[in-house]
Parts: C-alpha cells; structure tokens; sequence
C-alpha cells in the first residue's frame, strides 16, 4: 500500500477520477510530465491498491432500470456468522448494486436498482425475504437525485512557487 502521495500522484487521480478514459499520454500531459514516469506512477498506484479499477458509468435507465431503492435490512441474529452469511448472499443477487453494513436498529443499507416496483416486488418476495436470519426489510424508493459524485474527494495543493 502507497503511504505518501505526492501533488501528481494526486493530480494523476483527480483526473483520472472524473475521466478514467484517456491514453497515457493525455494523462500525462495534464499532470504536466512525460509518459513514461506517468506509466510508473499509474502502475504504483494500480498495484499500492490507491486505484481499484477501472468501469464505465452506465444510465441504469437506457437499460431499462427505471428506480432505484434503499433497503434497510434488519437481521434476527447478529453473529458474525451470519452477518457474513448475508453479506455473502448480496453478492449472488444483481439488482443489489451497493451493501453496507451499519450501526443503528438495522444491520445493512442495500442499494438496489429495478425496472419497476413490481419487478423490485418479485425480487424482493424471492430472494430477500427468503433469507432465513432477515427480521425486516424498509424500502426508501429514489424520487430523484440532485447529486451522484462518483469516487471521494481529491485535494490538490499546489506548492507556492
């Protein structure tokens, strides 16, 4: 894992934080280095586990997954066992985009997309309430969103010349 990172190190991630689609090259033009100690900065970062991957941003609704819910889900029995149990299940379920677990009366917040609420329905009715150890479920149905910033914030501070 990379401790200390650098203002291009930074730069290298706020870019290719809002655009992660450019050749090497462009990114190093932006940082304002050459490509080839670019390259090996990317790959330190790649390998120092700083950048996980790399995905497309897709519309959920050109593929016809028209909502999206929160569900709190709340367990009857909070063994590790079986909170790993849970866990382990989400990942066999699609429409479940996100699983945290959490503090307070419910263990998990799932985010989920779906066509429509039937087809939320439908899936909820098979696979959700059909998990033994779940107590409850509490779905919030998005109505809109004002903001979707992909990643985490990156600072850059340029050093005084």
């Amino acid at each position: 894992m990379i401790t200390k990172l650098d203002t291009i190190d930074l730069k290298i991630l706020q870019i290719l934080q809002k655009s992660g689609r450019m050749t090497n090259v462009d990114l190093a033009k932006r940082v304002g280095i050459s490509a080839p100690p670019c390259l090996r900065r990317l790959k330190n970062l790649e390998d120092g586990g700083v950048i996980q991957g790399y995905q497309a941003n897709l519309n959920p609704k050109s593929l016809s997954y028209n909502i999206t819910l929160f569900a709190s889900v709340g367990l009857k029995e909070n063994s590790e066992a079986q909170l790993s149990s849970f866990e382990k299940a989400m990942h066999g379920i699609d429409l479940v985009r996100e699983c945290y677990r959490i503090s307070g009366e419910d263990d998990f917040l799932l985010k989920i997309v779906a066509q429509d609420f039937e087809h939320y329905q439908n899936v909820l009715s098979k696979t959700l309430l059909n998990l033994s150890n779940v107590e409850r479920v509490q779905t919030t149905i998005v109505m809109g969103n004002a903001k979707a910033e992909p990643g985490i914030p990156v600072a850059v501070y340029e050093e005084a010349a």
